[in-house]
């Protein structure tokens, strides 16, 4: 799933900041919050019946024509979005670490390019913005990923079971982990979370800038080639 996702919430992050950027006609702190936020809702919204085909297959190690029956099956008693069960957990977590992770992202990416006198970020400025960035997103939102995780095997405990019995609440699962557990246990597992999170995000961005600024600068030289055979060619029809 997380190349679909990545893909797709790249693409909708760099295309919201720019047309946002161009319509308000300044480069606001609050634009990649809102468009790093307004992404993540759209690629959440796409891969979320994918990622819960894939949650159901692993959980009970299903054959793709088990699978398909599963499917059929929760689609006639609970209709097409059954298909969504787990999408608000995976927003409450990932909506606000895409606004978290963004606009530390942004505000280091500049703060650190004025530092070194750059225009665009280097690989290591870009990369150590990244892991920064996802390491302050990755704590800050850490007891979501806890209730989606819970919710998640409380899904394929249901479905184990066959029973008709209702979801628990995000609120609810969050508030049972805290009358357990106490507030730690929101935080259970920060250390294997940031070890997975912050070099993810720092190899994720760094590749992704680095593709954009080499695909730039092919274009511009394309185009300068382009012009040139233009203004060769207007000169020989001259003389």
């Amino acid at each position: 799933m997380a190349v679909p996702a990545t893909v797709i919430y790249f693409t909708c992050y760099d295309q919201l900041r720019n047309l946002m950027r161009s319509y308000l006609g300044y480069d606001g702190s609050f634009i990649p919050v809102i468009a790093g936020a307004s992404a993540r809702v759209g690629a959440v919204t796409v891969i979320s019946p994918l990622e819960l085909i894939r949650t159901k297959s692993q959980s009970r190690r299903l054959t793709y024509r088990e699978l398909r029956v599963v499917i059929r099956t929760a689609v006639t008693h609970g209709g097409w979005l059954s298909l969504w069960r787990g999408w608000g957990p995976s927003v409450l977590r990932d909506v606000p670490f895409s606004a978290i992770y963004w606009y530390n992202y942004e505000l280091l990416k500049k703060l650190l390019c004025k530092k070194y006198n750059v225009s665009e970020p280097t690989l290591l400025i870009s990369f150590s913005s990244g892991a920064s960035s996802g390491t302050i997103a990755a704590v800050l939102t850490l007891p979501f990923d806890v209730v989606k995780t819970r919710r998640q095997i409380e899904i394929g405990e249901l479905d184990a079971m066959k029973s008709p019995k209702k979801l628990s609440s995000t609120w609810i699962i969050m508030e049972r982990i805290v009358r357990q557990s106490g507030f730690r246990g929101l935080f259970v597992g920060l250390l294997p979370r940031l070890l997975k999170v912050a070099p993810a995000c720092a190899i994720m961005i760094s590749s992704y800038e680095y593709g954009k600024s080499f695909f730039r600068k092919m274009n511009k030289e394309r185009e300068r080639k382009k012009a040139l055979s233009q203004t060769s060619s207007e000169k020989m029809h001259t003389g």
